[in-house]
């Protein structure tokens, strides 16, 4: 199976892609997009200095841009900020609840032998599901290495998403990412909206055909979703309300606390049917 390969190989070069953001210091970060393509440029010499191939890079980046939705988006998540109620409200949590009870019927084998592999049960996972995409309806419209390397370029948060930009870099290299490929605001990636690095961490065959298709396979995003909480310590059996054992896992998942809430909540709701 090639992503484990890949797995095997982003362990093997640790070296390289865990010390970028201290070798990486001559391509200068900034607020406004006035500096990105000589980022660009210099990102790109550093990165094959640091062993990644320069026809991956010259087609990773072939229509790479300064994507200002991004910066937007990065700038405005206000929702984060709202009482519980207000966020249910505005994310639709009772239409997730209602449909999710559906999705957890027609889909029972597939939540079972997800139980059976990762512990972790379909409540949380559908909620998640239904939270980020809409259950797979609307998985963004940006495009994604252009949005990677825009959050790599912005001072903000620089180092965390230039570890995200080598990630998505090793997935180009591998086949797992179309350069061409669409997604969320930040670079988030499939039915349940995988940052490239937990693609390359958690990424799981879902459906058995030996690759992972975030996009398009439901059994996949689900799979590596559950294998991402079980990252996170996901203890098979026990609650993941607040207070319980595995709401930690959940709030590895976003750092919102309403958030949280809103996943363990919903999560509970479906799994009482």
């Amino acid at each position: 199976m090639r992503l484990k390969r890949l797995l095997l190989a982003t362990i093997a070069a640790a070296s390289i892609f865990h010390v970028v953001p201290a070798i990486a210091e001559a391509a200068q970060c900034g607020n406004t997009g006035a500096g990105f393509d000589a980022w660009v440029v210099s990102f790109k010499q550093e990165a094959a200095a640091n062993g990644v191939s320069p026809s991956v890079l010259d087609k990773a980046f072939a229509n790479v841009v300064y994507n200002r939705p991004t910066i937007s988006a990065d700038r405005g998540q206000k929702s984060f900020k709202l009482s519980f109620d207000a966020f249910m409200q505005k994310r639709g949590g009772a239409t997730i609840i209602t449909r999710g009870k559906s999705m957890k019927r027609a889909n029972a084998q597939l939540f079972a032998t997800i139980e059976r592999r990762f512990g972790v049960p379909a409540g949380p996972l559908i909620a998640i599901w239904g939270m980020e995409t809409g259950f797979g309806s609307y998985m963004g419209n940006q495009h994604t290495m252009s949005a990677v390397s825009t959050l790599a370029y912005d001072c903000r948060r620089s180092a965390y998403f230039t570890d995200q930009l080598y990630a998505a870099l090793q997935l180009v290299s591998e086949g797992y990412l179309n350069p061409q490929a669409r997604g969320a605001a930040h670079g988030e990636i499939g039915q349940t909206q995988f940052l490239p690095r937990n693609v390359v961490l958690y990424g799981a065959d879902g459906d058995g055909d030996g690759r992972v298709d975030m996009v398009g396979s439901r059994a996949d995003a689900l799979a590596s979703t559950a294998n991402f909480l079980k990252g996170h310590g996901w203890q098979p059996g026990a609650g993941y309300q607040p207070g319980e054992p595995n709401f930690t896992a959940i709030a590895g998942w976003n750092a919102a606390t309403v958030y949280q809430q809103a996943i363990a909540y919903i999560g509970q709701q479906i799994d009482a049917n």
